[in-house]
């Protein structure tokens, strides 16, 4: 199930760097980059 979830908040945060594209600000920057990091640790632990 940690596989699942972590594959999960990975693929969103690949998803939301289409963000990037759009001016951002700190915030969504932190919290892409933030579920990045969380999904890549769950699915790869």
């Amino acid at each position: 199930m940690r596989r699942v979830c972590g594959l999960m908040l990975f693929c969103f945060g690949a998803g939301m760097t289409v963000l990037l594209f759009i001016p951002e600000t700190f915030g969504t920057l932190a919290f892409i980059i933030g579920c990045l990091v969380i999904g890549y640790n769950l699915f790869s632990c």
